[in-house]
Formats: C-alpha cells, sequence, structure tokens
C-alpha cells in the first residue's frame, strides 16, 4: 500500500497528508528525474565520442578460468581493473573495479545461487592495437582493442554484442575530499607560524599539523586528478529542484568538483555523501536488434521505447501512490535484466548492481515509419537497425552478464542458472485469494468466508491488511477485533482454507512492544551515519527499520515466525511483505537516506534495491523452519530484486480501477515474467477507485488467467466480494472464478517446469514463436506455458477483440466453441460479457479438474479430463505434475508423479516423464476430449496390465470432437487408449 489518505494511524495521517493531494495521481515532484539526480546528470551529459579509456594489453593475464588486464583513464591516470569470464551454457561476464580503491566497493552477494562455472579462455590472436579470446567450446570470441578501449563479442563472422563502442564508460573513482582552496591557505599559514616560533621555543617537537598531513595525503591519493570525470560530465538542473553543495575554488591545475558531488539535496532531504561520487556507467550495442524487454518493474508497455528524448528507465524500488502510466518512473521492484529478441536471436543483458540505476535506450530506428523502414530495405540502404542500452548506477562496481541465448527459451534459461528459478508455490497459492484492507473483525472473516460457499464461488485464502494487528505492531492482533486468532484458523482450516497476515518490515518504536526492544538490545536497526538507530515513519507512527543485510537480523526474523513466537499462527497462516522498498513517509522519495548504514559499514545507496530481497527471503525461510524444513512457504513481497523469484511471489502494487491499469497488468506481468518473476498478478478490480460491474468482471476474467489471482481494495473503497454485484454479474464471477480451478493441474505442472528449467510460466507470444516478427510488440494477449494463449477483454464496452493466432502451418482451437483455426492469421471473435478468448494449441494436452469444489486441497483425489488437441499431423504432447501441494517432499524424498501423454498414430498413451518419481494418489481419469479428431470405428483402452476394454465414445461431426468418457484408469498408472 502506498501512503495513502485512508489509512488513519493517528501517527502517520500527519505525515500522509503531506504526499497527498485531493486528486487521487501521483505527485512527481516527489520522486527525482535524471537532471535531479546528481550522479544521473553526470552519467547522461557524458555524450557518444570517443573514450578516453585504454586498455593496456601488456598487462593481460589468463588464469584456468578468467582473464585480467587494467584499464586506465588517460585523463585522470586511475587504473580500473576489468575481468573477462567466458561462461559454461553460453554467457559471458565482464567486471571492472579500480584497482586500488581508496575504500572497497560494494559487490552484490546473495543474488546469485553459486558462482557461474567458467571455460577455460586462450588467447587466439593479438596485434599492436587487439587481443582476441576465444571463450570456451561454444564457438563465441571477445575482441579487446585498446584504445579507445572496446570489447567485441562475436560468433564466427557474427558481431553479437559491442562494450563501450559508444565510448560511454565513466567510472567515477574513490577520492579523498578536497578541501577549498581559502583552508588550504590559512592552513599553510598557521603551520608556516608553528615552525617560526617552533624556533624561538626549546619544546619537544610537536606532532605534524592534522591539516598538512590531509594535504600531503590529498597529494598521495592524486586530488589533482579528483574530479575529472565530474568535469567532463558538469552540469546543474534546470530547473532548480536541487541546492548542491557549491563547488570549492580549485587550485590551479585541479579540475573543478561537479556541484551534488559530495552533498545534494532534494526538496528539504540532504544527502551527505561522506564517500564523494562513486558512479559506475557503460554502454552496450546491440547490431541487428530493434526489440528490447525487460527491466521490471514499470507500468510500462511489454516492449521498451527509447529514451532519448525523455528521462531514462529507473531502477530505485519506490512506494509510489497510484503510480502512472507508459512513463520510465522508478515502482516497488527492481530486475536489471533487459532482454533484445529478433528473429536471429534473442540475447540477455544482467546488470549485477543493487544501488540507484538508470537505463537509456537508444536505437537507429526510432522514429523512422514502416514505410521508410521498407523503402530503406528495397533501395538497400538502410542501416542494420542497433539498439544501444546504456546502464548508469550511483555505486558498486561494473558487474554485467552477456546471455547469448540464442534462444529466448536458452536466455531465461541462462539468467535462471545465475539468479534461481521460481519457487513452486504451494498448490493452494494458485486457488483465488480474497483481501480488503481491512476486514473488520473475527466476524467479518467468518462473513465474507461463508459468503464464497453460499454462493458456491471458490476461494483458497482470506488476507488480513495492517489493521488486524494491535496498534499496527506486526506479529500481533488486535485484542478487540481479532482476539480469538488461532480459532478463527482453525475454522477457515476446517473449510481447507488458508489465511495471509501483513507482515511489513517498519517496527513501531515503543518500549512496551517485545519485537521492537529486542531488535533494538540486538543492535539489528539500520544505523544513521552517525550511528544512532534509524528511525522513519510509516503506518505505526515512529518505527525503526531492521537491518535485513545483516545474516544474524534476517535468522532472528526467520525465527520469529516460530509458533511459539507469533502468538495466534498457525499452519494455515502465511505472509505479505508490503512497503519493503522500503517505505518511508519522512524519507526522501518516500524512502531511507541513503547516506544511512547498514550491517558491514555500507550505505543504504550501495544496496537499497536488496531490502525487500533479503525482507522476503528471511520470512519465507521462517515459514520454512517453523515447519521444521518440510512446508513450502508462501509470501508475497511488493518490492523485489533479481533472485526475488526464489522467495515468492509480487503482484504490481497499488493499480487503480481504471480499464487502462487492467490491460498494462498484462504487460507488467509479462515483464516480469521475462525477469524471472513467474508469480506475478494484479489487485483484481484495482486497489484504488471503485470499478463499475463491467469492469470488475473484465478484471475477474483476465485475474483467472495471470499467475498470482487477488482481489484486493483500498479502505475508501466501497465493498466488492463478488456476489455484491448483482446475481447476473455474480455468475460472470463464478464462472471465470470456476475456470481457474478446472486449470489449477494445468498452472500447477507449468509451475513445476518453471521451478526445474527456469522458463517464464505467463510468456510473451514471442518466446514461443521467436521468428515471428508480428509477435514481438503484442502485449495485450499471452501464452500460458507453451499450450494455452489467453486474450483478455480490456476495453469498455467491447463488442469484439482482435486475436492474432501465431505459428506457420499451426492450427488453435477455440477453447469455449472447440473450433479449429489455421494459423497464421488475425481473427475477430465476437464476444459477450461472459466471452474469455481462450485457445488451445494444436499438438497440446491439457489437464483439467472439472468438479467445482470451495478450495484447491478439496480438489486432491478428484478425477481427470485430458484435452488433446490434435497438430495437423495428428500428434499431441503433454504433461501432469502431482505431489502432496505443499511440502519438499517431492524433491528431498522424489515423492511425486510426472506423468508424460503422446497422442501419435491413433494412440493416446501415457507414461512416466520422470520414472523417479513415486507418489500415491487415488485420481483417475474420468475423460478424454479430443479436439480434431475424425469419427473411430471403435476405442480401446489398453492397461499396462489387464485385458483391452472398449469404450463409449461421442463424436461431434460439425466440431470434429471426440469425447472419450470414463476410461477410469488411475493417473499413476501407464496405459493407452487406441483409436480404431
Amino acid at each position: 500500500m502506498a501512503v495513502a489518505p485512508g489509512r488513519r494511524g493517528p501517527a502517520a495521517l500527519a505525515w500522509a497528508a503531506l504526499f497527498l493531494t485531493a486528486a487521487l495521481a501521483v505527485d512527481r515532484g516527489n520522486f527525482k528525474t535524471c537532471e535531479q539526480s546528481g550522479f544521473c546528470r553526470r552519467q547522461r551529459s557524458l555524450k557518444p565520442g570517443s573514450s578516453p579509456y585504454r586498455a593496456l594489453l601488456e598487462s593481460l593475464q589468463l588464469g584456468p578460468d578468467s582473464a585480467t588486464l587494467q584499464l586506465i583513464n588517460e585523463e585522470n591516470k586511475v587504473p580500473l581493473l576489468l575481468e573477462l569470464w567466458g561462461l559454461r551454457g553460453n554467457m559471458t561476464r565482464i567486471r571492472i573495479d579500480e584497482l586500488k580503491p581508496l575504500r572497497p566497493r560494494f559487490r552484490v552477494p546473495d543474488v546469485l545461487v553459486a558462482e557461474p562455472p567458467a571455460e577455460q579462455l586462450a588467447v587466439t590472436g593479438r596485434d599492436e592495437g587487439s587481443v582476441e579470446l576465444a571463450l570456451g567450446a561454444g564457438g563465441h570470441r571477445l575482441l579487446v582493442t585498446a584504445k579507445p578501449f572496446r570489447l567485441d563479442l562475436l560468433r564466427g563472422r557474427e558481431l553479437l554484442c559491442s562494450v563501450n563502442a559508444r565510448g560511454l564508460l565513466l567510472f567515477e573513482h574513490l577520492r579523498p575530499r578536497r578541501r577549498p582552496f581559502s583552508d588550504k591557505v590559512s592552513s599553510s599559514v598557521g603551520s608556516l607560524w608553528d615552525k617560526i616560533k617552533s624556533l624561538f621555543h626549546r619544546e619537544t617537537p610537536a606532532e605534524p599539523p592534522a591539516a598538512a598531513a590531509e594535504d600531503e595525503e590529498e597529494e598521495r591519493q592524486g586530488a589533482a586528478e579528483a574530479g575529472g570525470e565530474g568535469a567532463k560530465a558538469a552540469g546543474a538542473p534546470a530547473d532548480g529542484s536541487m541546492q548542491p553543495e557549491a563547488a570549492a575554488p580549485a587550485a590551479e591545475g585541479e579540475a573543478a568538483e561537479e556541484p551534488g558531488a559530495w552533498e545534494e539535496t532534494f526538496k528539504t532531504h540532504t544527502d551527505s555523501k561522506p564517500h564523494g561520487p562513486a558512479s559506475v556507467g557503460l554502454d552496450f550495442s546491440l547490431p541487428g536488434f530493434e526489440h528490447v524487454y525487460g527491466i521490471p518493474e514499470h507500468a510500462e508497455s511489454l516492449r521498451l521505447r527509447t529514451t532519448e528524448a525523455g528521462d531514462p528507465y529507473r531502477l530505485y524500488n519506490l512506494d509510489v501512490f497510484q503510480y502512472e502510466l507508459y512513463n520510465p518512473m522508478a515502482l516497488y521492484g527492481s530486475v536489471p535484466l533487459l532482454l533484445a529478441h529478433s528473429a536471429r536471436r534473442t540475447l540477455g543483458l544482467f546488470w549485477l548492481n543493487a544501488a540507484e540505476t538508470w537505463v537509456d535506450i537508444g536505437s537507429n530506428t526510432a522514429g523512422k515509419t514502416l514505410l521508410g523502414k521498407m523503402l530503406d530495405y528495397m533501395q538497400g540502404g538502410g542501416e542494420t537497425p542497433q539498439t544501444d542500452v546504456r546502464w548508469m548506477s550511483e555505486s558498486g562496481i561494473i558487474d554485467a552478464f552477456l546471455l547469448l541465448g540464442p534462444t529466448p527459451g536458452a536466455v531465461a534459461a541462462q539468467y535462471a542458472s545465475l539468479t534461481g528459478t521460481q519457487a513452486l508455490p504451494p498448490l493452494f497459492a494458485l486457488g483465488y485469494h480474497q483481501s480488503r484492507w481491512n476486514y473488520n473483525d473475527e466476524e467479518d472473516v467468518a462473513a465474507v468466508e461463508r459468503g464464497f460457499d453460499e454462493h458456491d464461488i471458490p476461494c483458497d485464502v482470506i488476507w488480513l491488511d495492517i489493521e488486524h494487528a494491535d496498534g499496527k505492531r506486526y506479529f500481533t492482533w488486535d485484542p478487540s477485533k481479532f482476539p480469538q486468532p488461532r480459532a478463527m484458523l482453525q475454522r477457515l482450516a476446517a473449510k481447507k482454507r488458508k489465511m495471509v497476515s501483513i507482515v511489513d518490515p517498519h517496527i513501531k518504536v515503543d518500549s512496551g512492544y517485545r519485537v521492537h526492544n529486542e531488535i533494538r538490545s540486538r543492535g539489528f536497526y539500520v544505523k544513521t551515519k552517525d550511528g544512532s538507530d534509524y528511525e522513519g515513519w510509516c503506518w505505526p507512527g515512529s518505527a525503526g527499520y531492521p537491518d535485513f543485510t545483516d545474516p544474524a537480523m534476517r535468522a532472528w526474523w526467520a525465527g520469529m515466525f516460530a509458533y511459539e513466537q507469533y502468538e495466534g499462527s498457525a499452519e494455515n497462516l502465511f505472509t505479505w511483505n508490503d512497503m519493503n522498498e522500503p517505505s518511508v513517509f519522512s524519507g526522501p522519495e518516500v524512502t531511507m537516506q541513503k547516506d544511512a548504514v547498514h550491517h558491514g559499514g555500507w550505505e543504504h545507496r550501495d544496496l537499497h534495491n536488496l531490502y525487500g530481497f533479503y525482507v522476503q527471503m528471511a520470512t519465507a525461510q521462517g515459514q520454512v523452519q517453523r515447519s521444521g524444513g518440510r512446508e513450502r512457504p508462501f509470501v508475497l513481497s511488493r518490492a523485489f530484486f533479481a533472485g526475488s523469484q526464489r522467495y515468492g511471489a509480487v503482484w504490481t502494487g497499488d493499480n487503480a480501477a481504471e480499464w487502462e491499469h487492467l490491460k498494462i497488468s498484462i504487460a507488467m506481468c509479462l515483464s516480469m515474467g521475462l525477469a524471472g518473476l513467474s508469480f506475478c498478478g494484479a489487485d483484481v478490480g484495482g486497489f484504488f477507485k471503485n470499478p463499475d460491474a463491467e469492469l470488475l468482471v473484465r478484471w475477474y476474467q483476465a485475474g483467472a488467467y495471470q499467475p498470482f489471482f487477488r482481489a484486493h481494495a483500498h479502505l475508501d473503497t466501497v465493498r466488492r466480494e463478488p456476489w455484491l454485484f448483482g446475481e447476473e454479474n455474480t455468475a460472470l464471477i463464478r464462472a471465470a472464478v470456476r475456470q481457474r480451478y478446472a486449470l489449477l493441474p494445468f498452472w500447477y505442472t507449468a509451475f513445476y517446469r518453471s521451478h526445474r528449467h527456469g522458463q517464464p510460466v505467463m510468456r510473451p507470444l514471442w518466446m514461443e514463436f521467436p521468428d515471428d516478427v508480428a509477435t514481438f510488440a503484442i502485449d495485450d494477449q499471452y501464452m500460458i506455458d507453451r499450450a494455452l494463449l489467453v486474450h483478455p477483454v480490456t476495453e469498455q464496452g467491447a463488442r469484439g477483440v482482435q486475436v492474432y493466432l501465431p505459428g506457420e502451418g499451426e492450427v488453435w482451437y477455440d477453447v469455449a466453441s472447440r473450433q479449429k483455426h489455421h494459423a497464421p492469421q488475425t481473427l475477430y471473435v465476437p464476444v459477450t460479457m461472459s466471452s474469455v478468448p481462450v485457445y488451445q494449441r494444436g499438438g497440446t494436452v491439457v489437464p483439467r479438474q472439472e468438479r467445482a469444489r470451495r478450495s484447491a486441497e478439496c480438489m486432491r483425489g478428484d478425477p481427470f479430463t485430458l484435452y488433446v488437441a490434435l497438430s495437423p499431423q495428428g500428434t499431441a504432447e503433454g504433461d501432469l505434475f502431482l505431489d502432496d501441494g505443499r511440502t519438499f517432499d517431492f524433491q528431498t524424498h522424489n515423492r511425486f508423479l510426472h506423468r508424460r501423454f503422446t497422442f501419435a498414430s491413433g494412440a493416446l498413451t501415457a507414461r512416466a516423464a520422470d520414472p523417479s518419481g513415486a507418489f500415491d494418489t487415488p485420481a483417475w481419469l474420468e475423460r478424454v476430449v479430443i479436439l480434431g479428431a475424425g469419427k473411430p470405428a471403435a476405442v480401446v483402452l489398453q492397461p499396462a496390465a489387464g485385458p483391452e476394454t472398449r469404450l463409449d465414445f461421442q463424436h461431434d461431426a460439425e466440431t470434429s470432437v471426440l469425447t472419450l468418457r470414463k476410461p477410469g484408469v488411475l493417473m499413476a498408472d501407464d496405459w493407452s487408449i487406441l483409436l480404431r
């Protein structure tokens, strides 16, 4: 939840009012532009041209798995160390740090699952100005050019990527602060007078004056070079919104310091910048690419736009009140992964830096019309399309991974090998979640839960927001509203339902609050630059912020989820981490001061984007620990970073009940999926404002086909449980939710494969059809796994939608009408309020459970229906994953079933996809529906053991649908069904 007018915590109200306007819209003035961010301004004002950096080729050293060589900035003579790796799996790593930094620079920990294994490098060519390296056995070569420094990555004769081709490498080295010239004069005069006096006094000589020692140190560290980069990239903000410290007068021969390099003010907040300027930036050129994606989170279309005419895309986790759409402003999470795709190949750029980061995107085809591009092609004079990407981070080092594909799936797998795959969620988490800020008390919870049964709508989880806690003291319950939480949880468990409660990472400063006292006594709070506990304002009023970067703090936090620590909790209580950017109402840009200090002495600026990642990590670990390591966790987090997929789910934050917000939820979740975060959803109905019945129904229909399916609403909105909009709309919502539950086996299997192989569950069409240019900019329809194409209705009053069916020579089947369509083609599909255009791809098998139940757990053991959609060649393939739906036994004890279904030559066959697993289940096959089939003379079941039996069947000649009734075989058994 963003700062919002409805949250009337008495201590926080005054602060919240500072950030609100009468209109529900983001106040852009609360958040920086690039021009208002000192380092972004310095970096961006460096224009393309000849780079001052030179590679010292004679310094090249080959190790067993990497190469190193030095770079020198010929303007200030500061040396850098370049490290190069050719990684297994078709990846390259580039790391640049200072050779001898004044103090260590931050390197991101805990995001990579392990140090990636490397290939052996070899020098394959050398001349006076360049060196060529072979990057392992994959056929990739890296050409290192000395002056100006440049890297070119090739495969065969094809140039894949160039680094620093535009000369935008800018590495601000750490330096001592230069004192104003007047201070130096005063110091020198004072020192001289002391020496004169000493000639007339027979006393023990004094220690050298501190100022003189400082002057010596400045000279030793190269103060004359300090500010060299800043001098190149100087420039003050045009709007005067920043009042940085005035630059000190430079001594003769010294470059002037950049204003704001050592202190920077935004609105009423001053960043002390004790270590001075330390930003890093680098450009990557991608020849042959026009389409780039990723770098979530932005309320943006799937395909990223060029940024030359405006601000770069910003990656800086922030609590943005009712965000605007289609702009590059930062939002709640950040994943510095960008994908480039063309009909020939896919590449990825992963920039491992957790500081504030801006990403500029340029293109040599930007602004050209389609006709202009065609004329270029026809006349043979068009330049090769190229996209240029420039990364700029406030601190840390340059640590970049080039993911070389060449296919979309290969890039996804490469990124997963670095940062991990999506955690396999417990089955209930894929069901429907009902949330609101706030359900008032235990009676309200009981009434809402009862409403789902009375209206025959499945539901798995009821959520409680901040008002459930005692005065917003997390890990507690309001004694008057929720006096018996364990009994409430037991009542839900009896219905096989769960609850989620919110636990935010701001802790009320209250001497009577046990959680606060323990964190303070253990020294686990983030500190100010002066060493005291950092405090800011959030929902409870004055709050401390636990330092989740400290492993000891994370271990303590995890222990708080033990049943004896979190009083009133139970096995069916799970967790929501909100406000974990972190949100600080009284802080700059509604977040923590950058000069706050974390474990190890690191500044908050170095690791800001990691904070929410660590909160979710510690919370998930706590849920695992409370069960003795057996039960899988469920944790929803608003803030995220690369690797957050290992710990749970994310969502698109505080959206609004508007049609454009419904539409953008698709693009936002597609972008998150490309960045590894498959378990994504949006607040159904919109968090702010009140949806009308049409918008609410359409949002349920869209949400039912997104990975995380939760309705949520602001405190000041009218109640909007699914049955409150009339029976007609209740029936439409019920149908949408039931569609979700019927497909739970398909969703769960897709998540298992995502967990194993790193592929997004909800994915853009171009991932499945990479050479179909028509799919490259589509973000109003998408694939679920490889089998279902979904085009939600997102336009008010829609009477039809345009659906593009991709795939040369493929066929698609309308899931509702079962009509077959040949691809590629664009269909105009008439829609009514009950329509959700969904198509099953020919050549796939989709498992369903079609008996309506109240929750996912109630479906355990229910029979299955297999929908077999035949390809033009009369074949199909699919799979099904089954386990207990809640524990790690599937990976620790091989307690699972992974079944593969194959249709070919008129026979449907079931076999083990992974024979290492075993799992007892009574689930059986109730029905087989074969789409695109002719009418057989007979249908015969051949079990693995026992005699053949004939099956009843029905054939619809108009739609070519063959339905086989009650094969009756167990899903765990091997069998074949023959069409004769």
